[in-house]
């Protein structure tokens, strides 16, 4: 057990979310037909370059980007031509310096766009924030009320691309019109960071394109107050109905071992439940149940069915499953978790009314890794959002949230790091004052990601048996290509190296302002790699000194790997479409090739002097 304990840590634990396949709707931005009648601010363009410092920007000529910028003449809002109530929006952003916009929901609701890279305090103006509403007859200086600055700014810099994720409940009206409870923002997210949750606004927020409150409304962005170019508009939209799961019994059995077991097994006995949990008593680490009800769904169509048993961890070595689950729709079986994973989905056909379910799921360990028993079952259907059933109430956990902060000084951590998909355990995450962060494999000589926001959380690794040793970014993690950074190569055009072979961590030393000044060797070459913010923390600048046995060695430094890497008009180099800069200090010549799989590479050669030499760079982002 020990032994296989041990491999689990080496393998993934942590729970990834499970795609819907209800398509979203797409504003194709081909013509601005899905658009009421504007001003001319408003273009379609093919892509737009946004200066860093203010400069002035570049318009390609195309479709595909939703643009404003402001005309000396009239400058008015865009709005969308479907009306909506509830809405998962999805889009992508840019912003040039100080600007200033927003997402009107239903016309009425505002999620601030703004230039707020690197903002320290942010406010109810800043990016990602829900805006104040506004009465004049609350008397001076207390007009604005109800703002919401978002929970961690983690905005990038001007001129880069900025995802938003929205979810929005409007507003419930009566038979008579009457409101009978308020819009609500279930979620906001920006570049995949949660910065605004269950978020209820009474009313229009200022400005609001429509003083009233309705069941529908357009999709409006701001126009008036400064540029913005909007991309990759999609959304999907749900009426006020929902699916219900109603008259619920247990069955409960002892010895269930297998979920083919439940065929032939005798229930111990049988009680009516309102929640999706064992109810029955049992020992918390060896229990079987069926769930039967009805299920009733608003509508003919597809629906689509998460079942995720808790208590079944995510890699599960051969041979040790200890628990499964299936579940049927009128006899028919619509989700299967096998018990390798503890989570599966499933879809199928129904018509509106009600139909009959049935849950069969069985534990038989405990996994200390893997404590909750907690069952949870969500369902989506075209026009439905999607909605866990029958969720029993949980006590807050005691714990809370385990977090290390960054104050005045540079603070490091040592822990696990996950990097596309693969847990890395040889790395150290330093942050920096200014909220710029980023962690390094120590072992490959890797700089894997840098991110902006809070610095790490790592209850996964001091609550309990801190089982997984995963410390997690707390911001806007850009991740990088996990490959060496320093490799000697034949000649500039030669495959860079997934590892070197003979390359070797030796130490790290600690500068009294706690940044860390990292050492390597590999094969007659020793490496001297360095941090530091600047510019008040909005760049975090990159440095390797280098010493070679040979003085004619052929040293280069991997940069950036991105499936698209472009040279700007003010000498920066953008990543990966826009989603960080690159910057290199005046008379640098980098190269940008590619590689034969189409991507690109960033590669800056190492120039010695004697056997000496230095290479340095800033990200931006």
């Amino acid at each position: 057990m020990f032994l296989i304990c041990c491999c689990l840590f080496i393998k993934t634990i942590t729970s990834l979310a499970q795609e819907s396949p209800i398509p979203y709707d797409v504003l194709p931005l081909q013509s601005l037909n899905e658009f009421q009648p504007t001003s001319t601010n408003w273009q379609l363009v093919g892509d737009i370059f946004y200066d860093l410092n203010g400069g002035k920007s570049k318009i390609t000529n195309g479709t595909g980007v939703l643009l404003n910028s402001l005309q000396k003449g009239e400058n008015q809002a865009i709005m969308s031509t479907f009306e909506h109530g509830d809405i998962e929006l999805e889009l992508d952003f840019m912003m040039p310096k100080g600007s200033n916009s927003g997402i009107y929901l239903q016309g009425r609701y505002e999620v601030q766009l703004f230039d707020s890279w690197a903002e320290q305090d942010p406010k109810y103006s800043d990016a990602g924030a829900i805006y104040q509403r506004w009465d004049e007859n609350r008397g001076d200086g207390r007009e604005g009320y109800e703002g919401h600055p978002p929970l961690v700014n983690v905005s990038r810099a001007p001129g880069l691309w900025q995802s938003l994720r929205i979810v929005f409940r409007a507003p419930r009206f009566d038979s008579q019109g009457k409101k009978v409870s308020n819009a609500k923002f279930l979620s906001v997210y920006q570049n995949d960071v949660l910065v605004q949750k269950n978020i209820e606004v009474t009313g229009p927020t200022q400005a609001a394109f429509f003083e009233d409150e309705k069941a529908l409304g357009p999709l409006v962005i701001q126009g008036d107050h400064g540029g913005v170019a909007i991309r990759d508009i999609k959304y999907k939209t749900y009426g006020a109905e929902t699916v219900t799961l109603t008259d619920m019994k247990l069955s409960y059995y002892d010895s269930i071992k297998t979920i083919n077991d439940f065929a032939k097994a005798p229930p111990k006995g049988e009680m009516d439940i309102d929640v999706l949990a064992h109810l029955a008593p049992a020992t918390r680490n060896e229990f079987s149940g069926t769930i039967e009800g009805t299920l009733t769904v608003p509508s003919d169509g597809e629906y689509f069915f998460n079942l995720n048993l808790a208590w079944v961890p995510d890699d599960t070595p051969p041979g040790v499953i200890n628990g499964a689950g299936k579940f049927f729709i009128d006899e028919k079986e619509v989700v299967y978790v096998d018990g390798v994973t503890g989570k599966a989905n499933g879809s199928t056909q129904l018509t509106a009314g009600v139909h009959k379910i049935k849950l069969n799921y069985f534990k038989t360990f405990g996994h200390w890794y893997a404590p909750s028993n907690d069952i949870t079952l969500t369902v989506e259907g075209n026009g439905v959002a999607q909605t866990a059933l029958n969720v029993p109430m949980r006590a807050d956990d005691p714990v809370g949230q385990i977090a290390v902060k960054v104050t005045d000084k540079t603070v490091m951590q040592r822990g696990f790091v996950m990097q596309h998909g693969e847990k890395r355990t040889h790395t150290v995450a330093v942050g920096e004052p200014g909220g710029a962060n980023y962690a390094i494999d120590l072992s490959r000589g890797e700089l894997l990601n840098v991110w902006r926001g809070d610095f790490v959380e790592t209850t996964p690794m001091w609550y309990g048996r801190g089982e997984t040793q995963l410390m997690l970014p707390l911001g806007n993690v850009i991740e990088f290509g996990g490959k060496p950074t320093i490799a000697a190569l034949p000649n500039k055009d030669s495959v860079w190296p997934d590892e070197i072979t003979g390359f070797e961590y030796t130490e790290y030393e600690v500068l009294k302002n706690g940044n860390p000044v990292i050492l390597y060797k590999m094969p007659g070459v020793n490496i001297r790699e360095s941090f530091e913010t600047r510019d008040s923390g909005k760049k975090l600048g990159h440095s390797l000194e280098v010493t070679a046995e040979d003085q004619n060695a052929q040293l280069y430094c991997l940069v950036a790997q991105a499936s698209k890497i472009e040279k700007l008009p003010n000498g920066l180099y953008a990543i990966d479409d826009k989603s960080y800069y690159i910057e290199f200090e005046k008379k640098t010549s980098p190269m940008v090739r590619t590689t034969s799989d189409g991507s690109q590479e960033l590669i800056l050669p190492v120039k010695l002097n004697g056997n000496a030499g230095k290479v340095s760079y800033s990200i931006v982002w």
